[in-house]
């Protein structure tokens, strides 16, 4: 039993210190005051514990910005010989098409992967 007067024990003994702007405090503390409580404290070594962080590896986006790359090429080539030819040739167009519709596929099983994330 404590005396009196007497600091009591602390069972935490380390001490962990960051810097934050003055708006990610203001969110910090917005978000503390959402779930009810003023111990900040507690709710960083709350969040800290049992948070959790999403790292993203999603090769279907990688391959979805490669594809688009290549899209962007051919376009600016079909507008360059456009404009220096007067002509468009129906195979150019099919092959933008052709990659467009890879492109969809590849947003259709990034949201899907998106979808399965807890």
């Amino acid at each position: 039993m404590r005396k009196q007067g007497e600091t009591p024990k602390r069972n935490r003994t380390e001490q962990i210190k960051f810097w934050a702007t003055p708006e990610e405090k203001d969110l910090i503390l917005k978000k503390m005051e959402l779930y009810g409580t003023s111990n900040m404290g507690a709710y960083l070594r709350k969040m800290a514990i049992d948070g959790y962080v999403i790292k993203l590896e999603l090769p279907e986006l990688k391959e979805m910005i490669r594809l688009l790359g290549i899209a962007n090429n051919n376009i600016n080539q079909i507008a360059r010989s456009l404009n220096s030819t007067g002509r468009i040739y129906e195979t150019d167009i099919q092959e933008i098409r052709d990659r467009i519709d890879g492109l969809y596929d590849y947003a259709r099983k990034i949201l899907d992967s998106l979808a399965k994330i807890p």
